[in-house]
């Protein structure tokens, strides 16, 4: 089978790179709505290190069927499958594709909260307990989103998935470094005036292990820190209903006030799925210099140059906090200037104004 290059570098990018197969370790393959070329490819990569290649493939059509009427027993033995199915595995790769991002908006947000309240046993073993990586897939529909051809698109999508991460990751640990020194964060802009701390809580480089692309430092703030409120300019989906200007009032820490542009209701439904849901499980800058537009897809939003994430929901175990949720909502805002600005403040030091680093030894994460 010929296959584009690129497509070849960039599953050798993540069975070196990402998860560093190693000779016999068993390897998961989910593809989502892919085409064959970047199966076919990674089952040569994983091979070529001495893997053992494992595939799985899952179409959202599908998937929304099961979900619209799918049963407690269905999930639950499903969530049973999966599990074991993971347990015999030493890495994960997701290739995700789609046509449609919204195809599960008409999915009841009850029937998602059944599905999830089993599956999510599945994506915590698969998080905590082997080498993973998931990334997107470039299609018309996300060039759509993008607002680009598809072909600029594609382009797009393999100059910032094959950008040089170890270059990144040196520049990102300075950046770590003054996280790991700070106690209270202060984040000012418009409709945004935020504080908390991350006093303790341990801070983490992501530079293509576990996403691509890549390029943020994530922590988390101390639970019943949270004060003030925040207004996300980036647009947003979750479970399969898109979200704009996403506006959160906190106090101590807990949502008390949430809308989003007329959808106010599906919004704090989200954030009433468990009392997780309504605290914070991760605070993370952004720092990729090839991403600069938000587009509605998390993996590439969340690093956006001069962006910051502040996710409701659960923490991760490498940055814990303690608070645990069913859910997990990346929600961006963007600091550039054509984006409305603004400030990050670590103890009352000026870390970076308008998206651009202050530090002159942060310089190299501008752009």
């Amino acid at each position: 089978m010929l296959i584009d290059p690129r497509i070849t570098q960039l599953a050798d990018l993540l069975v070196s790179h990402s998860t560093k197969i190693k000779s016999g370790e068993r390897v998961l393959v989910e593809l989502f709505d892919t085409p064959d070329e970047i199966g076919v490819a990674l089952i040569r990569s994983i091979r070529a290190r001495g893997g053992e290649p494992f595939i799985n493939l899952k179409h959202s059509k599908i998937s929304r069927e099961l979900l619209l009427e799918g049963s407690e027993p269905q999930w639950k033995a499903t969530a049973e499958h999966m599990l074991a199915q993971m347990k015999g595995m030493d890495a994960y790769i997701a290739i995700r594709g789609g046509m449609n991002i919204s195809e599960n908006s008409d999915v009841s947000p009850t029937k998602m909260q059944l599905a999830s309240s089993f599956l999510n046993e599945v994506t915590d073993y698969r998080v905590n307990k082997t080498k993973w990586c998931v990334l997107r897939w470039p299609n018309a529909s996300m060039a759509q989103m993008a607002s680009m051809s598809t072909e600029a698109f594609e382009d797009f999508f393999f100059d910032v998935c094959l950008y040089d991460y170890p270059a990144l990751e040196k520049n990102m640990a300075v950046l770590k470094d003054y996280m790991e020194r700070a106690n209270e964060v202060r984040i000012k802009g418009e409709g945004t005036d935020l504080t908390f701390n991350i006093k303790d809580i341990p801070n983490i480089i992501c530079a293509g292990e576990y996403n691509i692309p890549d390029g943020e430092v994530f922590t988390a703030p101390i639970k019943d820190s949270v004060n003030g409120h925040i207004t996300y300019n980036a647009p947003t989906i979750y479970q399969g209903i898109a979200f704009d200007q996403i506006f959160l009032r906190f106090e101590n820490g807990k949502i008390i006030e949430a809308s989003s542009s007329g959808k106010d209701a599906a919004l704090n439904a989200i954030l009433d799925t468990d009392e997780g849901a309504r605290y914070i499980g991760e605070f993370a800058i952004g720092v990729h210099p090839k991403i600069l537009n938000p587009m509605r897809d998390i993996l590439f939003d969340e690093k956006i140059g001069g962006s910051f994430h502040f996710t409701p929901g659960q923490a991760y175990e490498e940055a814990d906090n303690g608070n645990r949720s069913k859910i997990h909502w990346d929600m961006v805002c963007i600091q550039r200037p054509e984006y409305g600005g603004g400030e990050i403040w670590f103890d009352g030091q000026l870390i970076r104004k308008d998206g651009q680093f202050i530090p002159e030894d942060l310089h190299p994460l501008n752009f």
